[in-house]
């Protein structure tokens, strides 16, 4: 089984009345240590009241990355300057290719505004090779049934975002080699998994406790992983809910500055030159 180095437990960082917890980066985990996984925020759990503002993410724009966005409980609005447009539910999921850039809002609905409920929303924020920072942007939005469900073991089942889990495949085919999942386990049990030794793993507990390699990881922490060895267990003690996927790392010059993520600063400079001629395209809410 791959060792575990440790793990890293996820930053309270509100905004506004949004309860937000940022499990990367943080004070002990760098942007780039999970190459090309970058960023990772967990918003809620809470409620919202009746007549309530929503999420207060209002247009913004992007360029030379991708977002993948887990709606756990609430909606989800999305609209953007390249006329991706959509509410998902929860169970469902976004994935927004930004690439050479646009701009974009993710709000609630006018109904969640209008009679509140629970919220709990992941955000995945996963970097794009230097080859592919400047292609046309592309969104896909999924409600819970689009997305392929795999049985691993009774009681435990995995919503398939992306790449190949024993024979089927994702919902989403990403432009690179991206295997990501959300596991969801009802009882006790274990799932089990082989990843290549050369790729770095995504393992971030949303709910629950899970024995992870014989490690008992709680909800909120982002586990940490050595490169010697493919296997992966996970144990869970109680429901739990993980967030799971691993990927080659691109090794590529990493330059992060607010919404952007290019190779060099001269890259970041352009894109911001670049937004403020309208080159992102406009967009109303």
């Amino acid at each position: 089984m791959r060792t575990i180095n440790t793990t890293h437990k996820a930053a309270y960082e509100p905004i506004g009345d949004l309860v937000t917890y940022r499990a990367m980066p943080t004070k002990t985990f760098a942007m780039n240590r999970l190459d090309p996984f970058i960023f990772l925020n967990h918003h809620g759990w809470q409620t919202y009241p009746p007549h309530n503002e929503g999420l207060p993410f209002g247009p913004h724009p992007h360029r030379g990355f991708e977002t993948v966005t887990f709606i756990l409980e609430g909606d989800l609005t999305h609209k953007d300057s390249h006329s991706g447009e959509s509410i998902i539910k929860a169970g469902g999921i976004q994935w927004m290719t930004a690439g050479s850039g646009l701009v974009h809002a993710e709000v609630s609905s006018n109904e969640f505004r209008q009679k509140g409920g629970p919220l709990e929303i992941l955000q995945l924020w996963i970097n794009l090779p230097a080859r592919y920072k400047m292609v046309a942007p592309k969104y896909v939005g999924l409600q819970k049934d689009e997305l392929p469900v795999l049985q691993i073991a009774p009681g435990i089942t995995a919503d398939l975002i992306s790449g190949n889990w024993q024979g089927t495949e994702g919902a989403v085919q990403p432009l690179t080699e991206i295997h990501l999942a959300k596991i969801d386990f009802k009882q006790y049990g274990h799932a089990y998994f082989n990843v290549p030794t050369d790729n770095n793993i995504l393992l971030y507990i949303v709910k629950g406790q899970i024995k992870v390699n014989q490690v008992p990881v709680p909800y909120r922490h982002l586990v940490e992983f050595k490169h010697d060895a493919a296997g992966i267990v996970m144990e869970p003690e109680g429901e739990a809910v993980a967030l799971f996927g691993y990927a080659r790392p691109l090794n590529e010059p990493f330059v992060a500055s607010g919404p952007f993520v290019m190779n060099t600063k001269e890259e970041i400079v352009q894109a911001i030159d670049d937004y403020n001629k309208g080159k992102f395209g406009l967009m109303e809410v």
